[in-house]
């Protein structure tokens, strides 16, 4: 049998090391275990044969340029954008740069998925882009 090849995902959500400390106490996602968490997802994806990959932004920095540049050096299947970028009411305008760049330098085939928390990550993946 032919080597097919594997579905491209991009995990994007804001860097763990930005992680609001009371946020974090509140929900008990802390940056050490959205990383766990989030290498467990990637690990998942990996075994049921996607090519996932990580792209951890800043809270707006240069988190807009940091996507347009990933996106524009290669194309994904599936783009996953992650709880913290959109559900943390003070990224709202963060979570509409980051749309805006994908809706500019995603292939119109991509598809686009949301994670409720690190641990879901897979399961919004496996929504949209079966292998």
């Amino acid at each position: 049998m032919e080597n097919m090849a594997k579905k491209k995902v991009l995990l994007l959500g804001i860097d763990p090391k930005f992680i609001d400390v009371n946020l974090a106490t509140s929900t008990g996602w802390d940056a050490n275990r959205v990383k766990a968490v989030a290498q467990e997802e990637n690990n998942k994806l990996t075994d049921l044969g996607y090519e996932p990959q990580f792209c951890f932004i800043d809270l707006g920095e240069t988190a807009e340029s940091v996507v347009s540049d990933r996106l524009s050096r290669e194309n994904f299947d599936c783009i996953m954008i992650g709880a913290g970028v959109r559900l943390v009411p003070q990224h709202t305008v963060l979570f509409e740069k980051i749309i805006n760049a994908v809706h500019q330098k995603a292939p119109p085939s991509s598809k686009i998925c949301f994670n409720t928390n690190p641990g879901d990550s897979a399961e919004a993946v496996l929504r949209w882009v079966s292998n």
